[in-house]
């Protein structure tokens, strides 16, 4: 069984709005019998954290595509390896909103 893994989540550029308009959180996933992905990640935060309007910050099993830039360590989450990247212990992740209203 795998450890649990604490990861520091960021949500900004509007996205905080979706979670009381809190920005940062820092969780700590349960331990389970393989290693956690982004993908669980989203269902976990989906479950756990987001409080309105999910349309806005997810499409089908990712983040919404052209409304969600995601940074993992400070890169940019398609480099990583996007839903399949595999967390690790004290992962900063960040999920900027790049939407906007006119």
């Amino acid at each position: 069984m795998a450890a649990p893994v604490a990861v520091h989540l960021e949500f900004g550029g509007g996205a905080e709005l979706l979670f009381n308009g809190v920005k940062e959180h820092h969780v700590t996933l349960p331990g389970q019998s393989g290693p956690w992905d982004m993908k669980q990640l989203l269902v976990w935060i989906q479950q756990n954290l987001l409080k309105e309007r999910p349309e806005l910050f997810v499409q089908g099993q990712s983040v919404r595509d052209h409304g969600i830039l995601v940074l993992i360590n400070d890169a940019d989450w398609e480099l990583m390896g996007e839903l399949e990247y595999q967390l690790q212990d004290q992962d900063n992740v960040v999920f900027i909103s790049t939407l906007h209203g006119g």
